[in-house]
């Protein structure tokens, strides 16, 4: 059944206040599939102007967003986590090469952590994943490609540290 994104976020926030923490955030990850392959939620919330990064919803009560990504060419990022929060991933257009990370030390606000390569995989049309708290990873995109990311608070507004493979 196609739904809104204001749908979508009152779910996603049902399924957060049943089941805070890694499991919510699982039953959450299981919605972002669905709304994945739904066409018409994709063609309400994507263009041929949307940006980089889009919030598309903002949760009032816990604060979660959820965005529209698109990119229109390469682009790479260094090993990251999302600081005190959460995110989960969904691919809805091209392929995004994942890698995951081991820290190997902490990073701080003077000196970036260092961190050991630990697997690759790739997200494609429909599969979406899961980052809690901690996890290291590093998104790669060789084309034009198109997600759908929820994030556990608005990461534009939290400072991150910076990590380097060893």
């Amino acid at each position: 059944m196609p739904q809104t994104v204001d749908q979508f976020g009152t779910a996603c926030r049902a399924a957060l206040k049943a089941e805070p923490g890694p499991a919510g955030r699982q039953k959450v990850c299981t919605l972002l599939k669905e709304v994945l392959t739904d066409d018409q939620f994709i063609k309400a919330n994507f263009n041929d102007n949307t940006p980089e990064r889009q919030i598309l919803y903002e949760d009032p009560e816990l604060g979660f967003c959820v965005l529209a990504h698109q990119y229109k060419g390469p682009k790479e990022s260094s090993p990251h986590d999302h600081a005190h929060s959460w995110a989960i991933y969904g691919q809805v257009a091209g392929e995004t090469a994942m890698s995951d990370w081991e820290l190997i030390s902490p990073a701080s606000a003077d000196k970036p952590g260092k961190v050991k390569h630990k697997s690759k995989y790739k997200l494609t049309p429909g599969i979406a994943h899961v980052y809690n708290e901690g996890d290291l990873h590093s998104p790669s995109r060789v084309g034009p490609t198109r997600l759908i990311r929820i994030e556990g608070t608005n990461m534009e507004k939290v400072k991150r540290f910076k990590f380097e493979p060893v």
